[in-house]
């Protein structure tokens, strides 16, 4: 049975929060080349598949400050990590 995809526009939010919470502007990533859009759309299909959405979004309601890593388990960690090195 094919997997249920979550709702896109959440999706969309929880990734571009996530990145915020870490100190990443998503939007900064795509103008300088850092992030390709096709990247940027496949880190949101990626977040409307997680098993962890509750977990990512009461990690999200915790955040006072930036953090330096993503939510435990989290799908796109490894480019979130990548986009958070100085280039």
């Amino acid at each position: 049975m094919p997997q249920t995809l979550g709702d896109p526009a959440r999706h969309f939010w929880m990734t571009r929060s996530v990145a915020r919470v870490m100190g990443l502007n998503l939007s900064e990533a795509l103008q300088t080349g850092r992030l390709e859009p096709d990247q940027y759309a496949g880190m949101v299909t990626c977040c409307r598949g997680c098993a962890l959405v509750e977990a990512c979004e009461r990690w999200l309601a915790t955040q006072t400050g930036t953090a330096s890593a993503p939510p435990p388990g989290c799908c796109n960690g490894v480019l979130l990590c990548q986009l958070k090195r100085p280039h």
